[in-house]
């Protein structure tokens, strides 16, 4: 008996109650255990195309349909009574004619009228815009999963009906209309050979999975909104399974999966090579626990895996294994930095305000490890927009050695002293701590830290693997990888299929950004042509007249939200700085919603609606998000504007703006809310553009 869970289950299976969720689930694993047991109440179902739907009784109302074919068991869907028939109804389970994959395919003469997309307040006139897809011959169509009976359909489809078009295709198809929609030519599905299983064909693999036990199938189902993790793209399964000859990285805009290419990997190096040890990274230690969190459901537990796997934030790591050959050290924190710049600028003085001087210390002189005027001289200050002649850097110098030796005097070291040394150290001994890396969020690796991964395992066979986005980079400035020995040309790859994010979300939110961002290697990220597998309302970009105003209409949009059905949990709410976490609550209180105050350790809290600031958001995803408080004093935030005085700098503060608010608005799967009292940020303008 081989017992398969469909993503159309783990989608269905996240839209119900908690407490539904667990009755269930429960049924779920009595199915599998003894699938004809009289207690799950089996019924038939006769008024469908396909003979071999079932329903299993979870409660009064609410239905199980699974798929039995023999002694094989494929869980299909789960809903209220009508609601589950209603959807068994409108499918079927086959094998395309072309591709070989097993498909769920939706029945055509169901769809009365497909031309005017789902989310229309108000009827609209027919589009006189020409078909898209009328020039592509009926078995390059097929050849991309389209179902035979689809193909009139897809015929007609023009720019206003292919995203609704899309929501009635299997994803393969869907996917590959929406990139040649955008001008791209995507590859079709290699035919599976004669006699294969149809379920074994890559473009099934990404829908069905096989459940070997109770035990997985509780893995699987422990976060039916985090079914990605479960079923793999594949593209993405090549991009974690691929062997590369030196340093490896894959980048897409918010919710392509890089994090799931990332665990993959590790958990594939791991699985692959019994003996290795494998280090899987990423910048804060909030991250690092939720990427041990996914990893563990992602190997079903398994401790053979975990054990050769190690998760933790790079500075944690670096700070452990110092602390092994060295001692614990006494790092030095920005108020110690700024002390001893004050005292310098009092012994020498200086033209320049206490802000430029702490970022070049902290960017350049500390950040690249310089020890003595003549590399301050000729750094290149990769990032930093203000010019600096050599004569301004001379007058700089003795400050930046004054703070040197302060530190040194103190016994403080800072953490890129940390991570130089250390870097040292094992070069000199020959020791290498991991075998495999893999970083997450690496847009966001600075430049002590890149080195120790070059040094650690930049030139060996899959040594290193990097999982990022430059549109999402907001804590570092940009420089060169291939100066440090990191030159992954040629091993450059680029996520294009969003699985997080509805289309009008993520169309809207990629307005903060450059279609295309280079790093300073020109190693080049496009995000055009990037497509989404599913529709949603459009987001809501909205000014009020004053924080009263927003109040009201946040916590309306909230109170709306609930009562279509979301849980507490699948909503967060962000802002862009503590000072205005004030507003973020009082919306909560408003509104009537259980919150929990996101901290540094990056937890939500079950039952309760997540407020926290856009930093904080890293890494997280809701189905609804409410972005509030974007006036224009607030992003940009109005101190960093002020401590600029160069103009060129403004570039610096307004690109990791606009970043961290593209990043807020991507965490949210199906509604985002985005509001600011007036005068409200100039971004908004860009947003709603």
């Amino acid at each position: 008996m081989q017992f398969r869970i469909a993503d159309t289950f783990t989608a269905s299976l996240g839209r119900l109650p908690n407490d539904q969720q667990r009755a269930a689930k429960t049924t779920a694993f009595d199915l599998q255990t003894n699938p004809s047991q009289p207690g799950l109440g089996l019924h038939k179902l006769t008024n469908t195309r396909d003979p071999n739907f079932w329903s299993a009784r979870v409660n009064l109302d609410l239905r199980i349909i699974f798929h039995r074919a023999g002694e094989d068991v494929v869980l299909c869907y789960v809903g209220r009574h009508d609601d589950a028939y209603r959807w068994a109804e409108r499918r079927k389970l086959e094998t395309h004619p072309t591709t070989g994959a097993a498909q769920l395919v939706e029945l055509r003469e169901v769809v009365q009228e497909i031309a005017v997309p789902v989310y229309v307040e108000t009827p609209v006139a027919p589009s006189p815009k020409p078909p898209l897809f009328s020039h592509i011959p009926d078995h390059q169509l097929l050849g991309y999963g389209v179902p035979a009976e689809w193909l009139d359909d897809v015929r007609v489809a023009n720019e206003d009906s292919v995203l609704n078009l899309a929501d009635h295709l299997p994803t393969e198809a869907a996917e590959a209309l929406l990139e040649l929609a955008v001008g791209k030519y995507p590859q079709p599905s290699l035919p599976a050979p004669s006699g294969a299983d149809p379920f074994d064909h890559p473009d099934a693999l990404r829908r069905f999975r096989v459940m070997h036990n109770v035990e997985e199938l509780a893995a699987a189902l422990q976060y039916p909104w985090e079914q990605w993790i479960v079923f793999l793209h594949p593209d993405q399964r090549a991009m974690a399974e691929r062997r590369y000859n030196g340093p490896a990285r894959v980048s897409g805009s918010a919710g392509t999966g890089k994090t799931v290419v990332a665990l993959h990997r590790a958990a594939h190096l791991a699985e692959a090579n019994p003996s290795a040890r494998v280090l899987l990274t990423t910048f804060s230690d909030a991250l690092a626990r939720l990427l041990q969190t996914k990893l563990e459901l992602l190997v079903n537990h398994d401790d053979a895996i975990l054990k050769r796997i190690t998760v933790a934030s790079l500075d944690s790591v670096v700070l452990g294994l110092y602390s092994e050959r060295f001692g614990k050290p006494k790092l030095a924190q920005r108020a110690d930095v700024e002390r001893l710049i004050g005292e310098a600028v009092q012994w020498r003085g200086s033209n320049f305000s206490p802000a430029f001087l702490y970022t070049e210390w902290d960017r350049v002189v500390d950040g690249w490890q310089l020890d003595s005027w003549e590399d301050y001289r000729s750094i290149r200050r990769a990032g930093r927009y203000r010019r600096l002649s050599e004569s301004q850097r001379e007058t700089l110098w003795p400050i930046f050695e004054w703070v040197k030796s302060g530190l040194q005097k103190e016994d403080l070291t800072t953490l890129a002293e940390v991570f130089g040394q250390l870097t040292v150290a094992l070069g000199k001994a020959g020791e290498r701590p991991f075998d495999y890396v893999v970083v997450d969020e690496a847009q966001d690796v600075d430049v002590s830290q890149l080195r120790f991964l070059a040094a650690l395992a930049g030139g060996g066979e899959n040594g290193l693997f990097f999982a990022g986005d430059l549109g999402q980079r907001i804590f570092q400035l940009p420089f060169s990888w291939r100066e440090l020995g990191i030159d992954i040309r040629g091993r450059s790859q680029t996520l294009r299929v969003n699985y997080r994010t509805s289309h009008q979300i993520r169309m809207q939110a990629d307005r903060l950004l450059d279609p295309e961002i280079a790093d300073a290697d020109g190693n080049l990220e496009a995000r055009t042509g990037t497509i989404s597998v599913f529709n949603g309302p459009s987001p809501t970009v909205e000014v009020v007249d004053d924080e009263e105003s927003e109040f009201d209409a946040v916590a309306e949009w909230l109170r709306q939200a609930l009562s279509d059905g979301l849980d507490p949990q699948e909503i967060g709410v962000f802002v862009r700085s503590q000072a205005q976490m004030n507003r973020a609550t009082e919306v909560a209180r408003r509104a009537g919603v259980p919150f929990a105050i996101l901290d540094e350790h990056g937890d939500t809290t079950a039952g309760c609606m997540t407020i926290g600031t856009m930093h904080l958001a890293k890494g997280l995803e809701f189905r609804a998000v409410a972005v509030v408080a974007c006036d224009a004093e607030a992003i940009p935030v109005q101190s960093r504007v002020e401590e600029i005085t160069d103009e060129a700098d403004l570039d610096e503060v307004y690109n990791t703006e606009r970043n961290l608010l593209y990043v807020a608005c991507t965490r949210a799967r199906d509604r985002l809310l985005v509001t600011g009292a007036k005068p409200a940020s100039e971004f908004l303008d860009d947003l709603r553009d």
